[in-house]
């Protein structure tokens, strides 16, 4: 028995002491039950001897890929992958040595970034729950649906790797996912018939600037660049690079589909910069990836009391109306994207609202609409088109309305007028099938509408498909 126990013993430290000596290391990007993006020659990359020489092979073709270590160990190759299927095998070898990747499928994949409201996970946040969390998590195993999710981290240089893994969709693993993607996610999965993965990279609270490189955001004067820890003590995911270099560095280059993006309220205050460093953080990101202008689809901010951060010193620029303005601005300057409007989920008193599946499921449309070709259904929101001025009353016209637009038999209470004193009265509003007439007893002379141009409030308007129109203003004042 004591001879076993010595046998025992000596195999538990020659298994450590190889792995400690194993020349191939595969980023946790590349582990079991990992999803490659399908028809496409998807990166792939990892460590081994310097100089060494590897080959890789694929059990969907059984090709062989052969390549080699540079002088510091690194080494990358591009696997050509089928159609959707799987479960599959990627075996790679170097000397004598070998490491199996299983379970691997080949599908659709997207990446997930932004702040809390993509953070934000099925089983909810503690006491901020997640409607129909709990029902959905139950009911959440799907073998064709993988998931990752990068660890916070906040550094001032680039990161290769992290600590993770892809995992099965399974209650286990929905339950800590978030929960905009997983709707976005199993949407998909459910009407294209064929396996997802998802790539959650996101951090609570986090600026746009933070996802942003010092090459990025070398035109913004206002934004300054760290150079030391110190500058990391105080919210760390609020400084210029610091989630870039930590989260979505070791992600860059990773085979995917497209982008969904959920971020903005870290930057209410600052919506002046907003579309412009969207524009530039989007394009940024495309030219690192090297896939040309993947489709990059964000949810619009949604309604929320954000003067209640500044209760002694409210000012117009505290009016998140500005950023929601910005983002529905960027759309039209950021080629292949689309955005989701969520002007009928906000809480007055909760930054996150507990209705994640409208998100979810709006980017989904826009997914299966805008990517996938997809017909027959709503995927945008209505938008302003023009106004027409006859005597005291507009006549607001809008465009994405084939179907028309309803208050479904509610009074429509939020729109607002104003004469050449550029001050706002509310408007009694009279709904059509495609357009608003718009008319106040203390405006004879119109010159401009506003639409819940304001911090928060409540959806009134919407397509026939029940998208809600997004909050806006014809002036510039």
């Amino acid at each position: 028995m004591k001879d076993c126990k010595h046998i025992f013993i000596a195999l538990i430290t020659l298994l450590a002491s190889f792995q400690i000596n194993a020349k191939i290391k595969l980023p946790a990007l590349f582990s079991d039950n990992m999803m490659l993006q399908q028809k496409s020659n998807a990166p792939m990359w990892g460590w081994a001897e310097k100089n060494g020489n590897l080959t890789i092979k694929t059990s969907w073709n059984s090709k062989i890929y052969k390549t080699k270590a540079d002088n510091q160990g690194k080494w990358k190759t591009a696997l050509q992958t089928p159609v959707a299927g799987g479960p599959f095998t990627i075996e790679v070898t170097e000397g004598t040595e070998k490491v199996i990747v299983k379970n691997v499928l080949i599908g659709e994949v997207w990446l997930c970034s932004g702040q809390s409201n993509m953070e934000m996970p099925l089983k909810g946040f503690q006491g901020q729950p997640v409607t129909n969390g709990n029902n959905i998590i139950v009911r959440s195993t799907n073998k064709n649906i993988r998931l990752i999710t990068i660890p916070r981290a906040t550094v001032l240089e680039p990161l290769t790797d992290f600590e993770g893994k892809w995992e099965v969709a399974s209650p286990k693993s929905t339950s800590n996912f978030s929960a905009t993607a997983w709707y976005f996610g199993s949407l998909l999965q459910e009407v294209l018939d064929v396996p997802v993965g998802l790539i959650h990279v996101s951090y609570g609270g986090s600026s746009m600037e933070a996802w942003m490189n010092q090459e990025m955001l070398k035109d913004f004067a206002s934004v300054k660049i760290p150079t030391t820890k110190e500058e990391l003590a105080k919210d760390p995911n609020r400084v210029p690079t610091t989630l870039f270099n930590g989260m979505l560095s070791p992600v860059i280059g990773y085979g995917i589909k497209g982008c969904i993006w959920y971020q903005g309220e870290s930057n209410y205050e600052r919506a002046s910069e907003y579309k412009d460093l969207m524009k530039k953080m989007v394009s940024s990101w495309r030219a690192l990836w090297k896939q040309g202008d993947f489709p990059f689809y964000y949810a619009q901010i949604a309604p929320f009391n954000y003067a209640s951060f500044h209760p002694k010193d409210y000012l117009d620029k505290y009016n998140s109306a500005y950023l929601r303005e910005a983002q529905l601005k960027a759309t039209k300057e950021i080629p292949n994207s689309a955005m989701a409007v969520l002007m009928d989920i906000g809480e007055e008193n909760s930054i996150h609202p507990m209705d994640k599946e409208k998100g979810g499921n709006r980017l989904a449309y826009q997914a299966l609409a805008r990517t996938y070709g997809f017909e027959g259904f709503e995927f945008e929101s209505p938008k302003y088109k023009s106004m027409e001025i006859k005597d005291n009353s507009v006549t607001v016209s809008f465009d994405d309305v084939a179907n028309g637009i309803t208050s479904y038999d509610k009074e429509v209470l939020g729109f607002e007028l104003a004469g050449e004193d550029k001050i706002f009265y509310p408007a009694k509003t009279v709904v059509r099938r495609k357009s608003v007439v718009l008319t106040s007893d203390k405006v004879t002379k119109p010159v401009a509408v506003r639409y819940l141009f304001k911090d928060f409030v409540k959806a009134e308007l919407f397509s026939a498909g029940g998208l809600p129109v997004s909050s806006f203003r014809t002036d510039e004042w």
